[in-house]
């Protein structure tokens, strides 16, 4: 019953809520939009919780990955589209699976977004990266098993990026979705999705395995 209700909360709701906002608000209120989803992230990952100690650890451990990605995301804002955030939500996936993961992306969108500037596209990129952790979370044996399969996964997570942001960028302009508009924009953001991708390949290949080995070790340590 849990399982279901996260799976609707994360996969129904919250993008309702986002999509909402823009065809309602026009993006207006887009900072109670990004509060209602940055809620509803969490409810899945803190139903589990069973007031033990060792969650509290666990809930640490992801406040941790939280931080890497968002700090990540901050010191190569130079480069355009090559960013860490997607590899450390992954990993996180992993490691403590899909509510985690979703939560993980969440979150690291709206916390670095006070850097970068908050605005009606948060509450999508809160969407995107925390989708991309939660299907990371329900495939989390295969990505750790086969680096092909992460590679995969790592330039699908680029593609599904750009094509959800590019929902947003088509919602806002038109106040609708226009179909051809969405292929114009898809187009037009190939050049930034292949860096995205490439830097998805680059980023989880080089920290996947030495900061899952860390979190194996912290997990075997704790009972967690």
């Amino acid at each position: 019953m849990k399982k279901l209700i996260s799976y609707i909360i994360l996969c129904i709701i919250i993008p309702a809520i986002a999509a909402a906002g823009t065809f309602i608000f026009k993006g207006k209120q887009y900072a109670w939009i990004s509060l209602c989803i940055v809620i509803l992230s969490c409810i899945p990952f803190f139903m589990h919780f069973e007031k033990r100690e060792k969650d509290i650890k666990r809930m640490i451990l992801i406040a941790v990955m939280i931080a890497l990605s968002s700090i990540g995301r901050i010191i190569f804002a130079p480069i355009p589209g090559f960013k860490p955030v997607t590899a450390m939500v992954v990993i996180t996936a992993m490691y403590f699976g899909g509510e985690a993961g979703f939560m993980t992306g969440a979150l690291s969108a709206v916390i670095s977004n006070f850097f970068f500037g908050q605005g009606p596209w948060t509450p999508f990129q809160m969407f995107s990266w925390g989708i991309i952790g939660f299907i990371a979370g329900l495939i989390a044996d295969p990505l750790k098993r086969s680096k092909i399969i992460l590679v995969i996964y790592a330039i699908f997570s680029g593609i599904l990026f750009s094509f959800i942001m590019d929902i947003w960028t088509v919602l806002w302009e038109d106040g609708y979705f226009n179909f051809s508009r969405y292929l114009a924009a898809v187009i037009a953001a190939v050049p930034f999705t292949v860096i995205y991708a490439v830097s998805n390949v680059i980023f989880l290949l080089l920290c996947s395995k030495p900061i899952g080995k860390i979190l194996d070790r912290i997990k075997i340590k704790y009972a967690l």
